[in-house]
């Protein structure tokens, strides 16, 4: 069980009459601001609350869609330059998306310096 879960129980109970907390000290057993459990309470008797965030389930506003990250990987592979050039060159996504976005894709390779064992 949750927080907010939890404080709903014990506001629920204090509705009902079968327990004596107060609503300070439901918010101090739950961690949360006295103004919020007075906030949950009014939800509650206005049958307005949910204890699901709404925008769970929900894709980022900024990710990156299908066709660009498409685009991004053709066309490095057309490319014969390192990430950094390519990044400057197409501007619109910082460095770090379009790592990820080649990364996942499997087109950046580890240096070969770096891996070479010494014997």
């Amino acid at each position: 069980m949750n927080r907010k879960e939890e404080a709903v129980k014990l506001i629920q109970k204090k509705l009902d009459g079968k327990t004596f907390l107060s609503y300070e000290e439901i918010a101090t057993i739950t961690g949360y601001h006295p103004k919020y459990v007075l906030k949950l309470k009014k939800e509650m008797l206005n049958n307005t609350l949910s204890l699901v965030h709404g925008n769970k389930n929900r894709k980022p506003v900024n990710t990156i869609s299908d066709k660009e990250r498409q685009y991004i990987i053709d066309l490095y592979r057309r490319s014969n330059v390192s990430i950094r050039k390519f990044c400057k060159f197409y501007g619109k996504r910082s460095y770090s998306c379009i790592y990820n976005v080649l990364k996942e894709a499997g087109l950046l390779h580890k240096n070969s310096k770096l891996t070479t064992k010494i014997n």
